[in-house]
């Protein structure tokens, strides 16, 4: 796997690699063992265009922990304008320069189509950190975070309440992938693109998974594992606060709805929760939520992509 730009770059073979270097790398971290030269001396270039607090931490540590050095570079310092794509220099020429300093890098865009551009041009490892379309990162800390807390069996159900966007995208193919049920509750106009669904339904198919597509949140959170939710409002959404918050009622995650779910489902959010819109302090607060573990799995999620992409040991 040269880039990460989707979950569809994966097979069920990286998963399972990435995975277990993962979970190696949460034993150290649990031990108290901080540094791990792996890496010891690669630089890694960090184009942000977003906003970001465990994105950007979980990298930069993980870099810092494998001996390597991460350059940050907010969207201000190169691109300039953010998602109205009229920076300082084109995105090819930026990842020309980059791919001469860098051995890889890590990008969190606004647009799949700058994802794109730079993995048909620069020759490092590239690993999309979030764009519009997908966040493949998420998605594998997201598993590492369900097996951490239940039993990987073939029935186990996923079910995400909210938007279809690129957290739930994600997460449905890597559930399809790896052998997990996913539900999706969507009020209509906000569903998962079509042609990210005929991904999943080809995993599905190959995996003997489920993937089912929603109206109703109670409907989809029954008899569930996992209970997950993302914002009904994300970055570069502002614009259409009113509009979402109209479209959402009745798409909260509370404990109303939570009851409906297994007795012992846990909750998950990819975090920032905005409480009290798409999931209330009850639930957030609750012994079911495993949010900061989840969010605690980004950190050895990026370790383990970092060496896989890097280290040919791994």
């Amino acid at each position: 796997m040269k880039n990460l730009t989707k979950v569809s770059d994966l097979c069920e073979p990286d998963v399972e690699r990435l995975l277990e270097s993962a979970f190696r790398f949460k034993e150290l971290h649990d031990k108290g063992i901080r540094r791990e030269k792996i890496l010891d001396g690669l630089v890694i270039a960090m184009i942000f265009e977003k906003p970001s607090l465990r994105t950007k931490v979980a990298f930069e540590v993980a870099a810092s922990f494998l001996g390597a050095v991460p350059i940050f570079l907010s969207s201000s310092q190169i691109l300039a304008s953010g998602q109205n794509e009229v920076g300082r220099e084109s995105i090819p020429d930026i990842g020309r320069n980059l791919e001469r300093f860098c051995d890889l890098i890590i990008a969190r865009v606004y647009s799949h189509r700058t994802i794109e551009e730079l993995s048909g041009i620069v020759r490092c490892p590239l690993i999309n950190a979030l764009c519009d379309r997908h966040h493949p990162t998420q998605a594998l800390a997201d598993l590492m975070a369900i097996r951490m807390h239940k039993q990987m069996q073939d029935s186990l159900k996923v079910a995400f309440i909210g938007d279809g966007n690129n957290v739930a995208t994600s997460l449905m193919q890597i559930c399809a992938l790896s052998g997990l049920n996913f539900s999706i509750a969507s009020p209509e106009g906000f569903e998962i693109p079509p042609v990210e669904r005929e991904i999943a339904f080809n995993f599905a198919k190959n995996y003997r998974t489920n993937v089912e597509f929603l109206r109703s949140a109670q409907d989809a959170v029954n008899d569930a594992d996992v209970v997950y939710t993302d914002t009904f409002v994300s970055m570069g959404q502002e614009g259409e606060k009113t509009k979402r918050r109209e479209a959402f009622q009745g798409y909260q995650v509370n404990e109303t709805l939570m009851s409906k779910a297994k007795p012992d489902a846990v909750f998950m959010h990819c975090l920032p929760a905005h409480r009290g819109e798409e999931v209330t302090d009850e639930v957030m607060d609750s012994k079911q939520s495993i949010v900061f573990d989840q969010a605690e799995c980004r950190l050895h999620i990026a370790k383990a992509l970092l060496c896989m992409m890097l280290d040919s040991r791994h």
